[in-house]
């Protein structure tokens, strides 16, 4: 599994360069990344997911996405725990940030291309579990971290998210087993092949935005990014392991976990007035140490799972 993912990380890499290239040659711009942003996640995401549950109906795919859900709900609950331990509110007035930031991982983005190329479509099944907790925890849990308060109205948003959505048409189409044309399902493969290179581009269309001479001088950062990037995906994977949670779930879940800060953080960061610019480089920084810390957390996870 850690060759598997660490070459897969290493395409992905390139791709990201390429991104990273095409921002700083003025080829795209920043409204060029929000542009292929909405495409990822309005039209891409939604096809793979739905694809991937155009599969005959198996009671162990059913029990494993039921694990999964408990499973993925636990280790953001794992997440909260050592966050709101280890990044004190005293005297920072940026925690909410650095503590959204250590919780909430690109699984959509980053980890269904990741997931999908080394454990396949029951992968993606399961990370879908994962990515359902982790709207419905960003805007509560997350909402009321940002901003101090929730309402019912943000969360209708959040539900109402194009992955939400596509999860939820997969799922009623998997148990119905109704099978779409093949014409119109082999389509949908195509687009959604554009998944891996439309996620790593954006990525590094974000990354190329980031101002590294500050990054580089801002420990709190690399503070931040620890406990993302290796103290919780080491304590959920403790945690699944004591569980002894089948092996493509805990993987699945190990890795969602071990994605850097998710793209979610900036977005709500613009839009609730926060320091946008100290989350998109917690954000920046996570996603270029992520290539090292996944490859670790899946090689220290070979051991025991």
């Amino acid at each position: 599994m850690f060759i598997l993912i660490f070459n897969q990380l290493i395409k992905m890499l390139c791709i990201l360069t390429l991104g990273f290239i095409c921002y700083k040659i003025k080829l795209l711009n920043q409204e060029g990344n929000r542009n292929l942003s909405n495409l990822l996640l309005m039209v891409v995401n939604p096809c793979l997911i739905i694809t991937t549950y155009q599969t005959d109906y198996d009671a162990r795919l059913v029990r494993g996405l039921l694990i999964a859900f408990a499973a993925a709900f636990i280790a953001h609950l794992i997440a909260i725990i050592i966050a709101r331990i280890c990044i004190a509110e005293k005297g920072n007035a940026e925690y909410a940030l650095e503590r959204f930031g250590s919780v909430y991982s690109n699984c959509g983005f980053m980890g269904i291309p990741l997931i999908n190329s080394v454990l396949g479509s029951d992968g993606v099944f399961y990370l879908t579990a994962y990515i359902t907790i982790f709207n419905l925890l960003t805007w509560t849990h997350g909402l009321i971290l940002l901003e101090g308060k929730f309402t019912p109205a943000r969360l209708k948003e959040g539900m109402f998210s194009p992955l939400v959505i596509g999860t939820a048409a997969g799922m009623l189409l998997f148990f119905l087993q109704f099978r779409l044309p093949e014409v119109l399902l082999h389509s949908m493969d195509y687009i959604s092949g554009m998944n891996t290179p439309l996620a790593m581009i954006i990525a590094g269309l974000s990354v190329a935005q980031a101002d590294f001479k500050k990054i580089f001088t801002n420990l709190r950062i690399y503070w931040t990014c620890s406990l993302k990037l290796v103290v919780v995906p080491l304590a959920v994977l403790t945690f699944l392991v004591i569980f002894k949670v089948n092996y493509n779930i805990a993987y699945t879940i190990l890795i969602a976990s071990a994605c850097p800060a998710a793209t979610t953080l900036t977005m709500m960061a613009i839009r609730l007035n926060k320091n946008y610019k100290y989350a998109s480089e917690i954000f920046a920084v996570s996603t270029v140490l992520s290539i090292i810390t996944i490859p670790f957390v899946a090689f220290v996870a070979g051991f025991f799972l």
